[in-house]
């Protein structure tokens, strides 16, 4: 039976490789696969899914507009999963979409992304996900300060943590970081 998975993490981790790895399994079955992200990921070149440690492929870049089921619908060979990366970028209606591959097409759809921004605000594409999602995983990793499970990221600029500002910057390493909820709010300043 199909069914939509939300799988959230903190920044790096492994989330995008975790896609790529579904994918290879799905595809050294012989099952395609369709692999989309949001149009809104840059950080490598547009339409691709791309993990820190090197790993890159191609796939569907989504926009708001995009009406997701349709082009499902359309694709000359059904798909046994639709894999998305960065799904808290995603639009209400892109998440209704989701929903609506798995209930009328029988397509297992497997979204991956943030749940909360640097503001611990939920993303559009998270809240909805949450609210439609038949499964919620949680991708865990380690706060970059200590040893507990990072559960927020906290914007960084020239070293120093941001709380506010756009909700979407697009960034990385050199912006983001994984942290526990202690060291959100009392991150170490200057860690040389």
């Amino acid at each position: 039976m199909a069914q939509l998975y939300y799988k959230y993490g903190t920044m790096n981790s492994g989330k995008s490789i975790e896609i790529l790895k579904v994918a290879h399994n799905y595809e050294e079955q012989n099952k395609p696969v369709v692999i989309m992200t949001s149009a809104l990921d840059t950080r490598d070149g547009f339409g691709l899914v791309s993990s820190r440690i090197g790993m890159k492929r191609k796939a569907v870049p989504i926009s708001d507009d995009m009406d997701i089921f349709a082009y499902i619908a359309n694709l000359d060979t059904k798909p046994y999963c639709v894999l998305i990366d960065e799904c808290q970028f995603l639009s209400k209606a892109n998440v209704y979409d989701l929903a609506r591959v798995v209930d009328e097409l029988h397509v297992p759809v497997m979204a991956f992304g943030l749940k909360n921004d640097f503001q611990n605000q939920l993303f559009e594409g998270s809240k909805y996900l949450l609210l439609l999602a038949d499964k919620i995983d949680e991708i865990k990793t380690i706060c970059q300060y200590c040893s507990k499970k990072a559960i927020m990221q906290l914007r960084m600029k020239d070293g120093k943590p941001i709380y506010e500002g756009e909700q979407i910057q697009i960034g990385g390493n050199e912006s983001y970081i994984p942290v526990c909820r202690k060291h959100y709010f009392h991150p170490p300043l200057d860690q040389n």
